[in-house]
Parts: structure tokens; sequence; C-alpha cells
């Protein structure tokens, strides 16, 4: 069975969802993260997994669900940040981020047979899913991160290695509040969506 893995910040104020800010405040952009995080943890609660780990950046809150191994996130870079939590699995893993709201158990429940890695572009040029068969973290540092290209060329990095790449279907990530917008229209009744609604009905009335 495949190791699961969430990178993450702890939603607080001025650390998350920056750019949700304007038109939201910079505490309901992180409610908005905080419900992002909290709907992605329950997803992969729900997938039949050997481990499920979140390494983060901050301190676990009410949004943590049981079942979690919590390490923290190291220092560096993007990259080293992604290659060090990948140091921390042993077998097949599957590392997202909590910026997918939308992200089911399906998606998530690979299956390594035939295919040594996975990968799920982002709507932004970036990934939103990268899985190992074999984790190593050098597979990820230098990769340039936060750009157009991040995608095409971390995938890039796994094909030069050898390896046989499984696509994953194309997400959008929540960095503006039109990708909230967009997010939240495909999973109705989660708590992002939710909270969107709370925090787009405030905006409105400043």
């Amino acid at each position: 069975m495949t190791t699961v893995v969430v990178i993450a910040k702890e939603p607080r104020p001025g650390r998350v969802k920056t750019r949700l800010s304007p038109p939201f405040t910079l505490e309901e952009a992180a409610e908005l993260a905080e419900a992002a995080l909290a709907d992605t943890l329950a997803t992969v609660a729900a997938v039949p997994a050997a481990r499920r780990l979140l390494v983060l950046d901050g301190a676990p809150g009410r949004w943590l669900p049981p079942g979690f191994d919590v390490v923290p996130q190291s220092v560096g870079a993007l990259d080293e940040r992604l290659a060090d939590a990948f140091a921390h699995c042993a077998g097949p893993s599957l590392l997202i981020g909590m910026d997918t709201p939308q992200v089911t158990v399906d998606l998530l429940a690979v299956d390594f047979a035939g295919c040594d890695a996975y990968f799920g572009p982002a709507d932004d040029g970036g990934f939103w899913a990268l899985g190992l068969a074999r984790p190593d973290p050098v597979l990820l540092r230098g990769v340039p991160m936060s750009s157009p290209v991040t995608g095409a060329v971390q995938r890039e990095r796994l094909v030069a290695a050898g390896l046989q790449v499984r696509e994953l279907p194309r997400l959008r990530d929540v960095d503006t509040a039109a990708d909230a917008h967009a997010v939240a229209d495909l999973v109705p009744h989660g708590r992002f969506a939710a909270r969107l609604a709370r925090c787009t009905r405030a905006a409105a009335r400043r």
C-alpha cells in the first residue's frame, strides 16, 4: 500500500493564501485555507493507505483528523521542503498539498503496478500531486518552484531519470478568489465551499 503525504502550512492569518486578500481579509483567507486543508485531510483519511503523513509548517489544530503522523517541515526553498517530505517515506508514496480541496479518494488511491511515478499537473503550470514508487529526494531538488514551467521541469526530471510516469487529471489550485469560486463549484457540499460562501457574504457587506 501507499503512503499518502500532505505538505501544508498551519492556517494562520498572514501566512497562508495571502493572494486571496483582497477581496477577503487575511483572517478570512486563513479561514479558507483551514477549510481547504480540512477537506483535503478528510479525503486522505478515507484513502486506503499504509501510512498518512502530514508534513507541517506550524502546529496541528482542530482541523487534523486522527490517523496521521505529523512531522515538521524542513527549512529552505520549496523544492528542498518537498524533497525532505519524501525523505520521511520508505516505500511507494504520493505527495499532495493543501490547495486542492476538490481532490477525491479515487484520485489518491493510486496503484504503482506498471509505473514508477504519478504526476498530477495543475492549471497554473505547477503540479498538485507527485507519486514515487521509490522515493528519492534528488528528483525534486533544484526544480524551479512557483513558476509556469514548474510542472514541465518536474515531469521532465522524472522522465530523464528513466521512470515510467503515469498522469493524473489536471486540477486547479486555490490561489486567487477566482480559483476559490471555481473549485468550490466542484465540491459545493464541502467545508471549503461553505466557508467561501460565508466569507463572500462578509466581503459584500464591507
